[in-house]
């Protein structure tokens, strides 16, 4: 299964729905449109994950390189994650410390 992406903004957020494997041969696609996205002015970025049903070493250097992209223009970015499988993967290499991670996207906009 390949990577869907989708963008909304949601008053001054800017949210990125990803759905499908975030993986070696899928990840350019996300890569360009987070990259995309944070030029343009989006560095209050959520990145909604609820659709994403595998992701590999990849995916997560992938969200670590945006987060230092967003911080170093003075924002800030959120996960949504609802899947104990994917938020098993956050937790087993720390990054769940790094961070700012919701259930479901109305607490993540609640922040």
């Amino acid at each position: 299964m390949d990577v869907q992406v989708e963008q909304e903004v949601v008053g001054t957020r800017t949210v990125v729905h990803v759905a499908g494997e975030i993986d070696v041969a899928s990840a350019d696609r996300l890569r360009e449109r987070l990259n995309r996205t944070v030029a343009e002015g989006g560095t209050d970025l959520v990145v909604d994950l609820t659709g994403v049903t595998f992701m590999d070493s990849t995916g997560l250097g992938l969200l670590v390189g945006t987060l230092k992209r967003v911080r170093t223009a003075g924002g800030r970015m959120a996960l949504v994650i609802d899947s104990e499988q994917l938020m098993k993967i956050f937790r087993i290499t720390g990054l769940h410390q790094v961070f700012s991670i919701h259930e479901t996207l109305e607490a993540t906009l609640a922040d």
